[in-house]
């Protein structure tokens, strides 16, 4: 049994479904705290041949408060309806924009102002475009000690799922100690992602956009083919 745990990114890149596509469950944090400069609630498409950031307008509250605490904005309908708008005119000569664009537009227009069920909805979405069929579990539904912090947290998730392997994203490889998982019996491994080059219009390449910008330029099948463009790494090089 391999698990990945991560937290609930809104449209992230390629990486994040590969680490998904990589196990056989993938818990998404909801009882994790939101930050406002992770991505939790935005991320960079291609507009004019230029990155662009967009981010999904927040109801003000505490910075303290866990995504699944945190919401939409009361008036978000009519920035997202901007936002939706401007990536239809960007991406609208994409050769894969039919198929893409609705699958990209009922996830913006999807009727829910919570803003961990907002991502959910999201990834569910776009895993079932992409034909992923990992299993998708809520941190908090599982039986564990919720207080516990950092890799406590991660290794009682594995444990209480029986997890032989826990692949995390490369970016992680200084917060955990091999020797910990290992008395667990749990083999830590580190997904190093490749971001193969894609023809963009007749623009020089952006790498690490959204999962948007994919969909937009390459068929499903191209895509399902990216998914596997990864290595998977033991130790710190």
């Amino acid at each position: 049994m391999k698990v990945a745990i991560m937290q609930p990114y809104f449209l992230p890149y390629l990486g994040y479904w590969q680490l998904i596509e990589s196990v056989d469950v993938f818990v998404v944090y909801d009882n994790i705290q939101f930050s406002k400069k992770g991505w939790f609630h935005r991320n960079n498409v291609l507009i004019n041949g230029n990155k662009m950031l967009f981010s999904l307008p927040l109801k003000k509250d505490s910075d303290y408060l866990d995504v699944l605490d945190r919401y939409l904005a009361e008036s978000s309908e009519k920035k997202i309806n901007k936002i939706l708008e401007k990536i239809k005119h960007a991406y609208k000569k994409a050769p894969f924009f039919s198929d893409a664009f609705p699958i990209i537009e009922d996830i913006f227009l999807y009727n829910e102002k919570n803003l961990f069920k907002y991502i959910y909805y999201s990834i569910i979405k776009i895993c079932r475009y992409l034909a992923i069929d990992t299993k998708i579990v809520i941190s908090s539904g599982i039986d564990i000690d919720h207080s516990l912090k950092s890799s406590e947290k991660v290794i009682a998730i594995n444990k209480e799922l029986n997890a032989k392997t826990y692949i995390n994203a490369i970016g992680g490889q200084t917060l955990y100690d091999h020797s910990k998982f290992c008395n667990e019996n749990i083999a830590l491994l580190f997904l190093e992602s490749e971001v193969p080059k894609y023809k963009q219009f007749n623009n020089e390449f952006i790498s690490y956009l959204s999962i948007v910008d994919i969909m937009m330029f390459n068929s499903r099948d191209e895509i399902k083919e990216m998914l596997k463009k990864f290595k998977l790494k033991s130790k710190i090089s």
